[in-house]
């Protein structure tokens, strides 16, 4: 909450209302700070705000900070919201919180599928 109190930022609406969606999806869901942005973590960290993307703002889903093994998760993707950036990594762009708030119930199955791919720590 403080992070986000002090953030200056030209896009923070829709960080704030990418904040309230992502930790509804599921209790386990916790929020906090890594790598200086919002981050989202169960057992361990899988989603992180990118605050420097040329325009709006994106989120990275990952599977924790370590690359793993382990085969790419499959997830349904029926609006193509994913940018798959490597096997256990993907990125999802938002122009402002209008599209962040488009995107609720892709963003929510998305992610409700991505945590059950993140090793419990």
């Amino acid at each position: 909450d403080a992070f986000m109190q002090a953030l200056d930022h030209p896009h923070k609406d829709a960080i704030e209302a990418l904040r309230r969606i992502i930790v509804h999806v599921d209790p386990a869901i916790r929020d906090g700070i890594k790598w200086n942005a919002p981050s989202f973590r169960t057992g361990e960290w899988f989603a992180t705000t990118h605050l420097r993307a040329k325009s709006g703002i994106a989120l990275i889903l990952h599977l924790g900070a370590k690359v793993r093994s382990a085969p790419a998760p499959v997830i349904e993707d029926p609006a193509r919201l994913l940018e798959w950036l490597g096997k256990d990594r993907a990125r999802i762009a938002f122009a402002d919180v209008v599209a962040v708030e488009a995107s609720r119930p892709a963003l929510e199955g998305i992610v409700r599928e991505w945590v059950r791919h993140v090793p419990q720590a």
